[in-house]
């Protein structure tokens, strides 16, 4: 039964971006949908695009490992999610319609008249890498998911995942990957609410008290700060808290409130997605703990405890509901993975103008960019694979390209919106501070362990755009006032020259 539910929902798939393809006639079309999206079908494409494999597998699995100190990463993450909605939504929509801009970087190129291109390339390359390293989590989650399930080896689950991913995204760009997320977006929520409950329950009806099951044997992971005190409990609840921050800058989230249909239905999108992630996000931890609950902890010792989710619901539900809930664990990887597809070909074809090389034609501009989705999807599939061989998890590979782009654009992206008096300067120092301490601070073992790599390089970021700003500013400033100065002289001088003739 669970074969038959997967194998249906895959087709629904791969045909709505076979439908989707007739309606695809430029890069608008392509790249936002041609702004026409509606305010469910953008909410809901924001929050599946948003929480990808890490929530579904990768969040329960550390809940099991980390224990109540994860509940920081739940806080944070709704906040993160509701804040973006209220702070960027709106105004991006608007200012990214006035500057014609399909992508971020064309947007701040284009507000910060960057004549030079640096915004661009800088912001292609941070895409480029950090966006391979997010998609192949998703190939990767799907190897593990098919490999619970089938009995798949995980190689050939990735194969298969990355193969509908890629067919239906180039099918039907931004408006097939829109309209699958409201299908995923309903899975995901179903999935995060259902397998929760039924699993409390199920351990409500065991002799032992709930209270007791739910608690851990090792008093670390019974604890909020995860045994700690002083500084390190300061870590702990800062480290989960930041997730919230690269929700301001994920490219893949920031074109869903720039493909809405107008400034105006934003509102109501946005109170649609935070109704949708406070039980979404909560229900993705008590997966985990109601899981470590119900196998009991030494179950996972030796194994992945991220695939608690499918373990889960084949064990508690009917086949029929369980089939239809785990393709809702793979439609989280999905809706992310092909989104994130949509923005590294944008990125290449818009931002570095390889579209247009040899352009005659709008069609030819689309089949190039096609071809670009292509390549990507293969790269980030080679990436899987080895990931795969590697043992990296899902939730560590995640973390690091989640910081990589929310430190480099949220913080840009931000200023931009809000700050007057942001530079072009200021945006270029913070796309290279927010990439470059990820990379350094992510791959060192005693920096993360004072402070996450998502905490450090946001606000290094940030402080960078405001500091580098300010000191273009002054120094405009004082440039103007020595022109006005020697003007003024010189006038002086000419009046005199005058008065003695």
């Amino acid at each position: 039964m669970i074969e038959i539910i997967f194998t249906l929902y895959l087709s629904l798939i791969v045909f709505i971006g076979l439908l989707s393809n007739k309606f695809i006639s430029s890069q608008l079309d392509f790249l936002l949908a041609g702004r026409k999206l509606g305010p469910w079908v953008t909410a809901f494409s924001e929050r599946a695009s948003g929480e990808s494999a890490w929530l579904i597998l990768g969040l329960p699995g550390a809940a099991i490992a980390v224990g109540y100190g994860e509940i920081w990463a739940v806080i944070g993450i709704t906040l993160g999610i509701i804040s973006s909605w209220f702070l960027i939504a709106e105004k991006l929509r608007y200012e990214t319609e006035k500057y014609e801009a399909l992508t971020v970087p064309e947007y701040l190129h284009k507000k910060f008249n960057d004549s030079s291109g640096i915004i661009k390339l800088t912001s292609a390359i941070i895409i480029g890498i950090f966006f391979t390293f997010y998609v192949s989590a998703q190939f990767h989650g799907s190897g593990k998911i098919l490999n619970t399930i089938f009995g798949i080896d995980p190689l050939h689950g990735i194969t298969l995942g990355a193969f509908v991913i890629i067919l239906y995204t180039i099918m039907g760009g931004l408006l097939a990957v829109a309209w699958t997320d409201l299908i995923q977006g309903i899975l995901m929520i179903g999935t995060l609410v259902i397998l929760p409950v039924v699993g409390l329950i199920e351990l409500s009806s065991l002799e032992q008290p709930l209270s007791e099951l739910l608690v851990s044997k090792d008093p670390a992971k019974s604890s909020l700060f995860a045994g700690m005190t002083g500084l390190a409990a300061l870590s702990v609840a800062t480290g989960g808290l930041s997730w919230g921050l690269g929700y301001f800058g994920q490219p893949h989230l920031l074109i869903r409130y720039m493909a809405i249909s107008s400034v105006k239905e934003v509102k109501k999108a946005r109170w649609i997605a935070s109704m949708w992630a406070i039980p979404g996000i909560s229900g993705a931890f008590l997966i985990g703990i109601v899981g470590m609950a119900y196998f009991g902890e030494d179950f996972f010792i030796g194994k992945d405890p991220e695939i608690i989710m499918p373990l889960l619901a084949q064990t508690l539900l009917p086949g029929w509901l369980a089939g239809l809930l785990i393709s809702g664990a793979v439609a989280a990887m999905m809706s992310t993975a092909d989104s994130q597809l949509l923005v590294s070909t944008s990125a290449i074809s818009e931002d570095l103008g390889i579209s247009a090389i040899k352009k005659r034609k709008e069609s030819d501009t689309l089949l190039n960019t096609r071809i670009i989705t292509v390549l990507l999807g293969i790269f980030a599939y080679i990436v899987a694979m080895y990931s795969e061989y590697s043992g990296n998890t899902i939730f560590s590979i995640v973390s690091f390209a989640w910081s990589g782009l929310g430190s480099s654009f949220g913080p840009a992206v931000l200023l931009a919106l809000w700050w007057n008096k942001t530079t072009r300067e200021g945006v270029i120092s913070g796309l290279f501070t927010g990439a470059i301490t990820t990379l350094i601070w992510g791959s060192s073992p005693y920096l993360k362990s004072i402070v996450t790599e998502r905490l450090s390089s946001f606000v290094f970021a940030f402080l960078a755009i405001v500091i580098v700003s300010k000191y273009k500013k002054r120094t405009k400033a004082n440039t103007e006032n020595s022109k006005n100065s020697i003007l003024q002289s010189g006038s002086y001088g000419v009046v005199v020259e005058e008065t003695k003739k």
